[in-house]
């Protein structure tokens, strides 16, 4: 197997295992806002270890797709980088808003995750983006 489409598999594993991973918490940690007696999951040690997965999981994508080895394309990489300000915006949008029950804190704890896990490959790809425009 060639090393070119090692880094492929492994940019393709790590994007899928880290969106899965971020809907999963997302949705166990609507849960945890929802019953206030618990304390929110990413307030809680656990909660902040896989914080920490998330956002290297998300660094390894942006990693492999700044070297042009990952499922991010260069071709793909404007579309990339829209939808995750959008992911990142909304989950601004959502930690102010109580839409009762349960789906403003569905909203909420998924775009949070799921912003924790693109937040990394989103800020590489804008500075590899910013970096091609002016060395032209």
């Amino acid at each position: 197997m060639a090393k070119n489409d090692m880094m492929a598999k492994i940019g393709s594993w790590a994007f899928l295992i880290g969106i899965v991973i971020a809907l999963l918490i997302g949705l166990y940690t609507a849960t945890t806002i929802e019953d206030e007696a618990v304390e929110m999951f990413f307030d809680t040690d656990n909660g902040g270890y896989v914080a920490w997965v998330l956002a290297i999981i998300g660094a390894i994508v942006g990693i492999l797709a700044v070297f042009g080895k990952g499922t991010i394309t260069a071709k793909e990489t404007p579309g990339f980088l829209i939808a995750g300000i959008a992911l990142v915006v909304m989950y601004g949008v959502f930690k102010g808003i109580a839409i009762t029950p349960w789906i403003g804190s569905l909203f909420y704890g998924v775009s949070m995750s799921l912003s924790i896990f693109v937040a990394p490959a989103v800020g590489l790809l804008a500075v590899k983006a910013i970096w091609d425009m002016g060395k032209d």
